[in-house]
């Protein structure tokens, strides 16, 4: 079977007697002209009015934008946008796109290569700085969060939220509400609110209970947002559908069809899997391959093996994910570290201790043994092939195997526990 490992792809032979099954989405075709899809997406909005019907000459319009972290087709989004833009009267340089990083770092010209030079030429661009001090204080969430947003974004006539909606391993989904937070808003707030993943219904693919999720549905409402673009993609990062409209309709309308095309029933957990987070730039770095360990998690049984196939081009990407790595030695001392001082890439290391006081992890990727054994406590092999060996000396050479390629994208559920999966 051939799994996808960065921009390529790598095989693994799995004996017959071991394979328990592959575990994949259910495979939707990208629509055929992804332009029309948003395009009539804008035509046909979700509980709002239509764009030339809300601006006109003259206003000023921002356009949040994801960062060069995720899958979203922002050039797609964007031709759309500013053709319809156009069509009203609104001139590109009223237009601002802001990249929201969230805490994330993103240079300029990271920005401009992402849009294009066709695009990029035309509209005023800002990447977002969730540490600047002219962020305005827009109000306090009932889970105690102080929401201070971008004034570029506030200031604007028209809002504008863009993205792509997909499983999210403690916000239950993104897209929707996180264009705002944590995509805009201040470090105090981001930090706040990820500090809530601790809570066992902050998981993937749940919204009910969820207090991440709810919270960014409450700092959104502090905000008034006139229109969401969103898309669902399918593992290819085609275009399957566009929704745009009401944020909170457009949200809801995704995560139906996220569920209907990333919810896998599995019969049994085996006591291998092999999983891939789905090629870049999903396994871009250490950090954003955990949602492949995430996934496996799921069918993999207590004291397993996860083989992890990611090429961590870019090694393990957050600082304070090593830091915590080295320095916290428990599970118990760093869930008191996030009550006490939360600093985002610390979950991380969270996430990844939980998980290794259930399985054994081995690492197929580029990243030099010093990190991924020293720092991170993975056991590693130069090829896939050679990890299988290992997990099946690890669990016996009866072991069964389940394979997962897109694990990022995939949300499998073992059969007995999917009626307590609710969205």
């Amino acid at each position: 079977m051939w799994l996808p490992y960065g921009r390529t792809e790598v095989a693994v032979k799995v004996p017959n007697e071991n394979l328990l099954g592959v575990i994949d989405v259910k495979e939707r075709v990208g629509v055929i002209n992804p332009f029309k899809e948003v395009d009539d997406a804008l035509e046909n909005p979700l509980g709002t009015p239509k764009l030339d019907a809300v601006v006109k000459s003259g206003e000023t319009v921002a356009i949040v934008v994801d960062d060069k972290t995720r899958p979203a087709p922002t050039r797609l989004i964007l031709s759309s946008l500013l053709k319809k833009l156009g069509q009203t009267g609104v001139q590109d340089e009223d237009i601002t796109v802001i990249f929201g990083c969230g805490v994330h770092t993103m240079t300029e010209a990271e920005g401009l290569a992402l849009l294009g030079e066709a695009l990029g030429s035309r509209i005023n661009i800002q990447i977002h700085d969730c540490f600047a001090e002219d962020l305005e204080y827009v109000g306090k969430t009932s889970f105690g969060t102080k929401v201070s947003v971008n004034k570029t974004f506030l200031d604007a006539d028209l809002r504008i939220l863009t993205g792509d909606i997909a499983l999210h391993y403690y916000a239950g989904y993104s897209g929707g509400r996180k264009s705002i937070l944590p995509a805009i808003t201040g470090i105090d707030a981001i930090q706040h609110n990820h500090a809530l993943l601790l809570d066992p219904k902050a998981v993937t693919g749940n919204l009910d209970g969820n207090p991440v999720h709810l919270d960014m549905e409450e700092a959104l409402h502090l905000v008034d947002v006139d229109l969401a673009l969103n898309v669902v993609l399918n593992s290819q990062l085609e275009v399957v559908k566009a929704f745009a409209g009401d944020v909170d309709k457009v949200f809801h309308e995704g995560v139906q069809l996220v569920n209907e095309l990333c919810t896998v029933p599995v019969e049994s957990p085996a006591e291998i899997v092999v999983v891939s987070p789905g090629g870049s730039p999903f396994d871009i770095d250490l950090y954003q391959a955990y949602k492949g360990i995430d996934s496996a998690l799921n069918v993999v049984k207590d004291k397993g093996v996860v083989v992890l196939v990611a090429e961590c081009l870019e090694g393990y990407a957050n600082k304070t994910f090593h830091d915590w790595m080295v320095r916290f030695k428990s599970l118990s001392s760093i869930r008191r570290e996030i009550r006490r001082n939360f600093v985002l890439g610390g979950h991380k290391a969270y996430y990844l201790l939980k998980a290794l006081a259930r399985v054994k992890i081995i690492l197929v990727s580029i990243m030099p043994d010093y990190y991924a054994t020293g720092v991170f406590k993975l056991r590693t092999a130069k090829t896939v092939n050679a990890a299988l060996k290992s997990a099946l000396r690890m669990t016996g050479r009866r072991g069964k195997v389940l394979v997962l390629p897109h694990g990022s994208t995939t949300l499998p559920i073992i059969k007995k526990r999917e009626g307590r999966m609710r969205t």
